[in-house]
């Protein structure tokens, strides 16, 4: 039977680090087999490197149609600061979400790269699974308005999730929302947690820096 799509387990590495894949397998008495998308896509891990492997549950089915038309279209493959300032703009106004936490999220997903992959299969500007982005109408997530739109959809619907509690939300959008409610708060994953106060600490920088600009103004 080929193996779902989606992340269905969530393996915690003895180094911190995690890896959300579709099955593991053993190969031998020493490696486990990762299999990230696909039996084309996979890691082998030394069995000794795991430290434990949780089955994850479906990720929460976003309203429909939450990305048609939520921001304009970018022809360039690598969009200027001021589209990418415009594509923030209009999904964040989309989904009543502070463009500057939809910056932060971008910049520790990415980097702000349109075309990174990361190793458990997460792509593009806000590292959308493919699976994720399908349910969200994505067609093609190295396409900076598509990802922005899909990315800021999924993080509206955790916040609703979570009542607006914004570090329970970047948990389960760094971790799966599974994790979150498995352990009824932020998992104890290095990653998770990590992951959480890098992107409330550059958040928290944005809104300063744009006080400080707004004041200046004021006083000249």
């Amino acid at each position: 039977m080929a193996p779902a799509a989606h992340a269905l387990e969530h393996i915690t590495l003895r180094n911190g680090f995690a890896i959300d894949c579709v099955r593991h397998e053993a190969l031998d008495a020493t490696h486990i087999r990762v299999y990230l998308s696909g039996d084309n896509n996979y890691q082998d891990i030394a069995a000794t490197e795991i430290a434990r492997v949780e089955t994850l549950p479906d990720p929460p089915p976003p309203p429909p149609m939450l990305v048609a038309a939520a921001s304009p279209v970018i022809a360039s493959a690598e969009p200027t600061p001021a589209e990418m300032h415009q594509l923030l703009i209009a999904a964040g106004t989309a989904h009543n979400i502070d463009e500057d936490l939809l910056a932060s999220v971008i910049k520790a997903e990415s980097g702000g790269h349109v075309k990174a992959v990361s190793r458990a299969g997460a792509q593009g500007l806000m590292q959308l699974m493919p699976s994720t982005a399908h349910t969200l109408g994505v067609t093609d997530s190295f396409k900076a308005d598509q990802n922005i739109a899909g990315g800021t959809a999924y993080l509206d619907s955790l916040l609703k999730r979570y009542k607006d509690n914004l570090a329970l939300a970047l948990a389960a959008y760094n971790a799966g929302p599974g994790a979150v409610d498995r352990y009824r708060g932020i998992p104890p994953f290095r990653e998770t947690r990590a992951y959480v106060a890098r992107v409330i600490r550059e958040f928290n920088r944005r809104k300063q820096s744009s006080t400080l600009a707004a004041v200046a103004s004021i006083t000249r």
